[in-house]
């Protein structure tokens, strides 16, 4: 079975409602600026708490940097204006941070969970030289971590170094993203058994052959796709055969849909998950973006399944509920200009914003996280009303440069796909 009942519900009959979207923007937005304390930032949601540490979160994924990191880009985009300026608290996000991380040894050059992150939203607000100068420097410093992986490894540094890269057009980081592509291919398995690529994750303690759109294959190919223009062509060219070999080698089909387990090499225990962090909908939001048709017919396939799946029942988050998943819709629509995945998307939207509230009227208040909670879902809701498939610090960092970019777009444009 390609995905497990019990994990998703039916989809709600309401209908597309763009100012039923925008109000739920500013209702999030205003509901995360009330609930904001200078010195403890935001409290934790009951499905963030790690066992009995309901201490406040700090990282980009789960935590108050991304909160900020949302609240910046929707203000950036025109969607919302802010009650408070919360530039001056970046200073204080990094200390809080960087204590959090020495309590268990973290690694401060993770992309998701570390320092980076939020040296990257201070140069966002105070372009520095002395920032660029500590970014290069914890980039470098991730080269070697065996993680191999987007949330704390060098595929999720390799990604901090194309926004930067784009931001500045510092060479260094290009040769930075460059570099650790370099060691990442010799860091490279074959399997004989699936005749494909992989890597190995050292992970957690744990020795892990993930393929998935965090920890896993399609995770790192994400950085690779977005910046195959800093390579030479043969390169890109043989990194383009990879990638396209080990998606094709590790799917599962089913009746016209398509899956994919979480490990190369260990079979699932029970049904596949459909979501973001496993499964279909982060396999297409990381490889639509990829050039040529060696995919179509199996992203095809896997936006066909996550429809068929519906809703998660985990809720309306990106990482692992409704509005991840409506990402992928987003990006086929994007890929192929076929308006049925936007209406898909839509109607993944209207669903995320019934479950946010039906949540929050249980718990009291809404969930303050970008990958995990309701900030997330209101980037999401911009997108489907922009008709951009650009999901929150996969695709875009930098707000100020996103919007600029926004408005340059001719007003005629229409997302296409790359040949």
């Amino acid at each position: 079975m390609l995905h497990d009942p019990s994990r998703h519900q039916p989809l709600s009959e309401r209908q597309w409602d763009e100012d039923r979207v925008r109000e739920a923007i500013r209702r999030v937005v205003a509901d995360t600026e009330a609930h904001f304390s200078a010195e403890t930032f935001w409290p934790m949601h009951p499905r963030d708490v790690d066992g009995s540490d309901d201490a406040p979160a700090w990282p980009l994924y789960h935590g108050a940097s991304g909160v900020i990191w949302a609240l910046d880009y929707l203000q950036a985009m025109g969607a919302i204006t802010l009650a408070r300026d919360y530039a001056p608290f970046v200073e204080t996000l990094r200390a809080r941070t960087a204590q959090w991380l020495a309590t268990f040894g973290g690694n401060a050059s993770s992309y998701l969970m570390g320092e980076l992150p939020n040296l990257m939203l201070d140069y966002g607000i105070r372009r520095r030289s002395e920032t660029l100068d500590a970014l290069a420097a914890l980039i470098q410093s991730n080269f070697d971590h065996p993680a191999r992986e987007l949330m704390w490894g060098a595929p999720g540094t390799m990604l901090a170094a194309l926004f930067l890269h784009e931001l500045t057009d510092d060479a260094r980081f290009a040769d930075l993203f460059r570099t650790t592509a370099s060691k990442l291919h010799s860091q490279l398995e074959w399997s004989d058994e699936f005749r494909c690529a992989y890597w190995t994750q050292d992970l957690y303690g744990h020795r892990s052959t993930y393929l998935d759109a965090v920890h896993g294959f399609v995770a790192t190919a994400l950085p690779l796709i977005h910046g195959r223009h800093l390579f030479d062509e043969a390169i890109w060219n043989e990194w383009a055969a990879t990638i396209v070999n080990t998606i094709r080698a590790t799917a599962t089909h089913e009746e016209g849909r398509a899956n994919w387990r979480p490990f190369l090499t260990s079979s699932p225990r029970g049904p596949l998950l459909m979501q973001f962090c496993h499964g279909a909908p982060g396999f297409v939001i990381c490889l639509a973006d990829i050039p040529g048709t060696d995919l179509d017919e199996l992203l095809l396939a896997a936006g066909e399944a996550i429809w068929a799946a519906g809703p998660l029942v985990k809720g309306s988050n990106l990482c692992h509920g409704t509005a991840g998943n409506g990402y992928a819709f987003l990006k086929l629509y994007a890929r192929t200009s076929d308006v049925r995945w936007l209406d898909r998307a839509h109607a993944f939207a209207m669903h995320a914003i019934e479950q946010t509230y039906a949540e929050e009227r249980v718990v009291g208040r809404m969930r303050y996280s970008l990958w995990t909670g309701d900030p997330g879902l209101a980037v999401y809701l911009l997108d489907c009303i922009n008709e951009t498939p650009r999901f929150p610090t996969l695709d875009v960092f930098f707000a100020r440069a996103a919007a600029t970019a926004k408005a340059r777009m001719p007003a005629t444009s229409v997302p296409g796909r790359e040949r």
